[in-house]
C-alpha cells in the first residue's frame, strides 16, 4: 500500500495558506464564529502552528483586513488617476469598487462586517474616509473652476462615496442588474440629479 507523500511548506507558504483559509472562514462565518481550531483543521495543521505565525485569531484577522483594505484602496487610487473629467472619474471610481466586490467577494464581506478587534484605522468606514479625502481634492479643483463654493467639496465627497459604498453593499448580495449597469445608474443619479436623470444611462468610458 503506497503512502501519500506530504510536501512540507516553507514558513512563507504556510503563512499564506493560513491567511487564505482564514479569509474564507471570516467571510463565511464572521470573526466571532470563527475559531483557531477550525482554521487549524481546514489548513491541516495543529493549533500551535497558527499561534506561531499570528499569535492568535486577532492577529490573523488584522492581517486579512489590512490586505483587503490595501487592495481596495489601490484599485480606487488607480481609478481616480485614470481620467480628467469629473464624470469620468466618478465612473471609474464606481466601477473600481464594483470590480473589487466582484473579484474579491470574500474580502468585501469581511470589510463591511464590524469586528471588536478592528481599530479606528482599520475599519471600512475609515477606508471610505480616506477615499473621500481624495475625492474631496478632485471636487475642490472642479468647484474652483466652476465658481462653486470649494468649502462644500468635503460634503459632496462624503455623499458620493457613501452612495457608491452603500450601493456596493446592496449589490454584494443582489448581483442584479449587471455591474456596469449598476455603475451607470450610480453615475446617472450623481451627475444628472433626480430632476435630469437619463432614462437609459450608460457608461461613456466603457462604450
Amino acid at each position: 500500500m503506497s503512502r501519500v507523500t506530504r510536501v512540507r511548506m516553507t514558513g512563507k507558504e504556510r503563512r499564506e495558506q493560513l491567511l487564505d483559509v482564514s479569509r474564507a472562514l471570516f467571510a463565511e462565518k464572521g470573526f466571532e464564529a470563527t475559531s483557531i481550531e477550525e482554521i487549524a483543521h481546514r489548513a491541516s495543521v495543529s493549533k500551535p502552528v497558527v499561534y506561531e505565525h499570528f499569535g492568535g485569531k486577532e492577529g490573523i484577522y488584522a492581517v486579512v483586513v489590512d490586505r483587503e483594505m490595501q487592495r481596495l484602496m489601490d484599485q480606487i487610487v488607480v481609478a481616480l488617476d485614470g481620467g480628467s473629467h469629473p464624470r469620468e472619474l466618478l465612473e471609474h471610481a464606481a466601477c473600481a469598487l464594483l470590480d473589487y466586490i466582484e473579484g474579491s467577494t470574500d474580502g468585501f464581506r469581511i470589510l463591511v462586517r464590524d469586528s471588536p478587534v478592528a481599530s479606528s484605522s482599520g475599519t471600512f468606514s475609515s477606508l471610505l474616509n480616506d477615499i473621500a479625502s481624495q475625492v474631496e481634492h478632485i471636487l475642490g479643483l472642479h468647484f474652483a473652476k466652476q465658481g462653486y463654493d470649494r468649502k462644500l467639496a468635503p460634503l459632496y465627497a462624503q455623499a458620493l462615496v457613501g452612495m457608491v459604498a452603500l450601493t456596493g453593499q446592496w449589490w454584494l448580495e443582489a448581483r442584479k442588474p449587471k455591474k456596469d449597469e449598476v455603475a451607470a445608474h450610480l453615475v446617472n443619479l450623481a451627475w444628472n440629479g433626480l430632476s435630469a436623470m437619463e432614462h437609459k444611462p450608460r457608461l461613456r468610458s466603457r462604450s
